[in-house]
């Protein structure tokens, strides 16, 4: 057996198997995904909410009321901030300036918050260019039947837009589990921190970085996959 291929082996023995550290892996694994759902939760939240201020704001004719053009001007102020500054600060002042956690749990809602926070800017855009996309007459039809601003939002013009934004909602989505590896700023413990652990233990950086970008690599094919199946599940039940 060549050497180079001894070494391989050696490595990847010193990487997952001796002393099973192949338990830092899916521990981390569990925190990025824990940390990844969380935040989109919380940014399809904010995103829904700021969409609607939004595009009741801008569908007002004439001037909208005083109080509709103060909330949208708070909700631009946010999305003027967070869009502008680095993922990495907003982290960095959410875990050592706002919150300052301490123990692994606060650890995980703090992460969660700061990238939920900075997700809800982007998905706000988001549903917002997919509320823009359906026609006018479909909030006319909806009140017209009844339904108030909300409920027609909700109802009738929200199910329609889902079907537009879920390409770019899923790349959110893969792009949100991507930037959760700079968790370990603030001492996250997600597979990033795993494969560090791990190097500080073998001197050996070869095996444990590239095994997670492998990891990553595949989470983020799993989920391509499994998007563009609902995407087409969903084309499939229009043409019903």
């Amino acid at each position: 057996m060549p050497e180079w291929l001894q070494n391989l082996f050696f490595q990847l023995y010193q990487t997952f198997i001796y002393q099973d550290r192949w338990k830092f892996f899916t521990n981390g694994l569990k925190v990025t995904i824990l940390i990844t759902l969380g935040a989109l939760l919380l940014g399809v939240v904010i995103g829904v909410i700021i969409a609607v201020i939004r595009s009741a704001h801008d569908s007002k004719r004439g001037t909208p009321n005083i109080v509709l053009r103060i909330v949208n001007a708070i909700c631009k102020l946010y999305l003027t901030v967070i869009r502008g500054t680095p993922m990495m600060v907003q982290l960095l002042i959410m875990g050592f300036v706002i919150l300052k956690p301490r123990g692994d749990t606060q650890i995980v809602v703090t992460a969660i918050l700061a990238f939920g926070i900075n997700s809800g800017a982007y998905v706000a855009e988001i549903v917002r260019s997919g509320i823009m996309s359906i026609s006018a007459g479909q909030m006319e039809a909806g009140r017209s039947l009844g339904l108030n601003y909300a409920k027609t939002m909700w109802y009738i013009i929200i199910p329609q837009a889902v079907k537009n934004i879920l390409p770019a909602l899923g790349n959110e989505l893969i792009t949100l589990i991507k930037e959760t590896s700079i968790v370990t700023v603030i001492a996250g413990q997600d597979l990033t921190k795993a494969a560090q652990v791990i190097v500080t233990k073998t001197y050996q950086p070869y095996v444990p970085y590239i095994s997670l970008a492998i990891i990553y690599l595949v989470i983020v094919l799993i989920l391509t996959k499994l998007l563009g199946l609902l995407e087409r599940r969903l084309r499939a039940s229009d043409k019903r």
